[in-house]
């Protein structure tokens, strides 16, 4: 009998319960559309989290729009959607695929956006998909400026001024 990837469960701890849960699929948003010379390190970082989790024997579903990435090379994600990543596909997939988790750091600004977004409609809590990685209160911090300056600033790091300037000497 074969032991296909996803009958092998990894467990990961639950930071509330302080338990372990099994993880046997995990979502990952894909770089999306790339050009040449622009976010390749998202296509690359996305790749190798998707051999990190076969190597876990953790079933990978992976959404990203560009055929012609890395990421959606044949045979690297056990599954693969063609969909933009955006929160309204992203959810489509999660409602049939039902993963344990999902990672939005292997995408560039498009998988954080929609996985704020997600997180924000409270589609992650209805089909109970847990972020890996980086909170979505940390990404949120990350992604407005005033409320990042002012974590900064609470932790007593000096941050620039949200001043127009028309004094710059040129030498």
């Amino acid at each position: 009998m074969a032991i296909l990837a996803h009958d092998m469960p990894t467990r990961k701890i639950n930071k509330a319960s302080g338990k372990r849960r099994k993880l046997r699929k995990v979502l990952i948003l894909g770089s999306g559309a790339l050009k040449i010379g622009e976010a390749g390190e998202f296509d690359y970082s996305g790749s190798q989290a998707i051999k990190a989790l076969k190597e876990e024997r953790i079933f990978t579903v992976l959404i990203n729009p560009n055929i012609a990435t890395n990421q959606t090379s044949k045979g690297l994600a056990d599954k693969v959607y063609f969909l933009p990543v955006n929160a309204e596909f992203t959810e489509q997939v999660i409602e049939k695929e039902r993963p344990d988790g999902i990672l939005l750091s292997f995408g560039g600004q498009t998988a954080l956006n929609c996985g704020i977004s997600l997180f924000e409609k409270g589609i992650l809590k209805k089909y109970k998909v847990e972020i890996l990685g980086t909170p979505a209160t940390a990404i949120a911090k990350t992604e407005d400026r005033e409320i990042f300056n002012n974590e900064m600033k609470a932790l007593g790091l000096k941050v620039t001024s949200k001043e127009l300037r028309f004094d710059l000497v040129y030498q």
